[in-house]
């Protein structure tokens, strides 16, 4: 049986073909980084923000794409496409500048979406006019980093903003075409079993399309990292990681769509968990975990 409505089969089912994200490093910043909120940014973000470092090769929007474009169509058989603005907070900018670069990814052949990650503290009513005004020809994405709906664990990773922000921008995106994803975070420090159930379940209210859940990795040279190396925080074993997926999966419903199950680390900038690196096995252990327990995604919601 299928036992969580993921991405892959989501997209095929509305276009008829393998559809592909492509990520996009357009060089945006960051206000939890620049000064306007905070300096420090996030204790687990580093210089790249989670991007791929292609701004800063120099690489257009179009060659970021193109690029994507062939590997992927090799690797997948991908047919079309979602250009996805990845790297920092890609509404952080001035309305001309986002339509150009919005714009500019649209224009390349087989896009047939945009995926927009962001703040909730980052958007605006003329961030979403524009938005929807492409959402009435294109898949639309605006992908909300959550982390968690705790305000004392967001306080205490220095995010810059609480939950009630994320629910005004959730509340403000809604009832305009454009779908909404929220990120949210497994084996963040103070947060055990009891909290993550609880954000699940909070999550599960908010009437949202999608999610993606990560794992706390630690990378070099953050706040985190130097929480790990001190021994004041420790991380998650990959069968607790796969539990609480679980858990999470059951606690949502099953019309949300699974954009994430975990993450994807820079093999380079990696301090721990080493385990993360292995996708594929976390991905099966899910799968095989479900199974044990004949569950599935919206068991409990």
């Amino acid at each position: 049986m299928k036992r969580y409505n993921d991405l892959n089969n989501y997209l095929k089912s509305i276009f008829g073909c393998r559809v592909q994200k492509i990520s996009i490093d357009a060089g945006f910043s960051c206000p939890n980084r620049d000064g306007t909120i905070s300096v420090g940014g996030c204790i687990y973000c580093n210089l790249r923000g989670s991007g791929t470092g292609a701004h800063l090769k120099g690489l257009s929007i179009t060659e970021q794409l193109t690029l994507g474009k062939n590997a992927l169509s090799k690797r997948y058989k991908a047919k079309k496409f979602i250009a996805y603005f990845q790297a920092f907070s890609n509404t952080y900018a001035p309305i001309d500048q986002l339509e150009s670069l919005y714009d500019e990814a649209l224009a390349v052949d087989d896009m047939v979406g945009l995926s927009i990650g962001t703040r909730p503290d980052c958007i605006n009513e003329a961030v979403l006019d524009l938005l929807q005004t492409y959402a009435k020809s294109y898949m639309v994405w605006i992908e909300y980093g959550l982390q968690s709906a705790h305000d004392s664990t967001l306080e205490f990773i220095n995010r810059g903003h609480d939950f009630n922000c994320f629910k005004k921008a959730v509340d403000a995106t809604k009832n305009r075409g454009i779908k909404i994803c929220a990120h949210v975070i497994l084996g963040l420090p103070q947060e055990e079993k009891k909290e993550i159930h609880q954000t699940a379940k909070i999550v599960a209210g908010l009437g949202i399309d999608a999610i993606k859940i990560h794992l706390l990795y630690v990378i070099k040279g953050t706040k985190l990292d130097a929480l790990y190396t001190s021994g004041r925080y420790g991380c998650l074993e990959q069968q607790e990681y796969v539990d609480l997926v679980c858990d999470f999966l059951e606690r949502i419903p099953e019309n949300m769509v699974i954009q994430r199950l975990t993450g994807d680390p820079h093999p380079g900038e990696l301090v721990a968990p080493m385990w993360s690196l292995n996708k594929s096995k976390t991905l099966n252990m899910i799968k095989e975990t479900l199974e044990k327990r004949d569950s599935w995604q919206g068991k409990f919601a």
